[in-house]
C-alpha cells in the first residue's frame, strides 16, 4: 500500500524570540513533538499524542520561548510651565499703570509704549540695577538722571518721569522715528548719529529696538 504523508502540523520552533534586553517579557513554555505513523499508514508530525494503536516512531520535548508585550505605558503628564502668552500682562503691570499713565499723558507718549520700555528695561522692577551702571523703572544712567533732574533714581515716579521725558525728547530729535528713539534710548544718541541716523549695528540693540516695539503693539492691542 503507498503511504501518502500528511502534515498534519507543520510546526516552527522558535527557541529565542528575543535577546536580553525583552528578558522581562518571555515566558518559557515546554512543548513535546510526536512523529507516527497511524492504522491508516499515515505520518503525523504534531504536538498532539498518538492513539495507543499508532505506531510511534519518537517523541521529544522542545523550551518554546514566547514574548509578551509589555503594557502600555500612559503618557506622561508634563507639568505646565507658566509663560506669559501672546496678550497677557506682565504680573506687576498695575503695579505702576497709574503712574506711567499719568507720566505718558503728561509727556505726550502713549501709555502703551512707555509700559513697553519699562518691562524690557527693569521687568518693572524699581531697584534694578545693570552692569553699566544703570538704575531704575527706566534704567537711567547717572549722566540721564542729572539731565532731567532725577536725585534718587530709585524713586519709581521720579525715574519714570525721567526716562518718559528722555524718549520724548529723543523720538522729537529723530522726526518721531520710534525704531531710531528706542536705538538711541539703549545705545545712546550719539551712536545713532555716528551711524547716520540708522539702528547701529549692535546685536544688543538691534535686539532691544524689536523687543520693544513687539510689546508695544501687545499692549496696544490688549490694553
Amino acid at each position: 500500500m503507498t503511504k501518502s504523508i500528511f502534515l498534519v502540523s507543520c510546526i516552527t520552533l522558535v527557541i529565542t524570540i528575543m535577546h536580553a534586553q525583552a528578558a522581562d517579557h518571555i515566558s518559557t513554555k515546554s512543548m513535546t513533538i510526536y512523529k507516527y505513523i497511524d492504522a491508516k499508514g499515515v505520518l503525523h508530525l504534531t504536538n498532539k499524542p498518538p492513539k495507543p494503536k499508532d505506531q510511534l516512531l519518537y517523541a521529544r520535548s522542545y523550551l518554546i520561548q514566547s514574548l509578551t508585550p509589555p503594557p502600555k505605558l500612559k503618557p506622561q503628564i508634563r507639568a505646565k510651565r507658566r509663560k506669559y502668552k501672546k496678550g497677557n500682562k506682565h504680573r506687576k503691570y498695575k503695579k505702576y499703570a497709574s503712574a506711567i499713565e499719568t507720566i505718558a499723558h503728561k509727556v505726550n507718549l502713549p501709555t502703551a509704549l512707555l509700559h513697553a520700555v519699562v518691562q524690557v528695561e527693569s521687568a518693572y522692577n524699581p531697584k534694578a540695577r545693570s552692569n553699566k551702571g544703570a538704575l531704575g523703572l527706566m534704567q537711567l544712567m547717572p549722566a540721564t538722571a542729572k539731565r532731567y533732574g532725577v536725585t534718587n533714581r530709585t524713586d519709581p515716579v521720579a525715574n519714570l518721569n525721567g526716562g518718559a521725558r528722555y524718549l520724548r525728547d529723543l523720538l522729537t530729535m529723530f522726526n518721531e522715528n520710534l525704531s531710531l528713539a528706542l536705538a538711541a534710548y539703549n545705545a545712546g544718541e550719539n551712536a545713532v548719529k555716528r551711524y547716520g541716523n540708522t539702528i547701529p549695528p549692535y546685536r544688543e540693540t538691534r535686539h532691544y529696538v524689536k523687543k520693544v516695539k513687539k510689546l508695544y503693539h501687545q499692549h496696544l492691542s490688549n490694553p
